[in-house]
């Protein structure tokens, strides 16, 4: 590979990981609102707005996982878990940090915004720990047992066992905190899995055609290929 072309790797990557961070982030902190979604009149959901960013991350991680390997898929999960500490940081600061009498927003309207922000992100990261490195485990598994090939597998197997395990865990934790009532967990769970199935099952044509574009344009030969940085 050209030292242009390296190059190009090297700041792909950080863009996928900018994308990644912004998703866990983003999803973990407008996590209190909750939407309908009827699609076609079929089944009607009942999300938390925080869904909508979170499966971007599952995507992300498979790319990343194809393209340039288990490892470099590691490091981007492992940076996820210190900018989500971060953000914490920054908002338990915020929370404490007195309004002004001008302010638009006031004390007790963010707090109740961002009341519960401690509690979802400490759930949030014990179910992504769990679910994102099963991810890049299970997506690197039925990558070595069909030698390469056949990536819609990989792609979907990882997403849905690992998805199945991040809904579970950070419901678990909502409930047993007293976030979200008891009576709402089995409705959520089937809610948010069979959300992200959907989601999964319609990004296998996006993960086809980036890894197909991106091996062709570093010169990736045959299936399975990572680049070697």
């Amino acid at each position: 590979m050209t030292k242009e072309k390296k190059q190009q790797a090297e700041k792909l990557y950080l863009i996928l990981a900018g994308l990644f961070i912004t998703s866990l982030v983003t999803s973990n902190l407008i996590f209190q609102k909750f939407f309908h979604w009827n699609p076609f009149g079929l089944f009607n959901f009942e999300l938390s707005v925080g869904i909508i960013a979170y499966p971007v991350t599952f995507l992300i991680t498979d790319i990343i996982s194809e393209i340039y390997g288990r490892k470099r898929a590691n490091w981007v999960v492992t940076a996820g878990i210190f900018a989500s500490a971060f953000a914490l940081l920054i908002v338990v600061v915020s929370t404490e940090a007195p309004a002004t009498a001008w302010s638009p927003v006031k004390d007790a309207t963010f707090k109740h915004v961002f009341g519960f922000t401690f509690i979802a992100v400490g759930a949030s990261l014990a179910a992504y720990l769990l679910a994102q490195f099963l991810d890049v485990q299970v997506f690197h598994f039925w990558k070595r047992v069909t030698k390469g090939k056949h990536l819609w597998i990989r792609n979907n197997f990882s997403t849905f066992t690992s998805q199945f395990v991040d809904t579970a865990t950070v419901l678990l934790l909502l409930c047993g905190f007293g976030v979200i009532e008891w009576g709402l967990f089995w409705p959520l769970m089937l809610n948010g899995y069979l959300f992200k199935v959907i989601f999964a099952l319609f990004d296998t044509p996006v993960i086809y055609a980036t890894v197909y574009a991106l091996r062709k344009h570093f010169d990736l030969q045959g299936d399975g290929t990572e680049l070697e940085l």
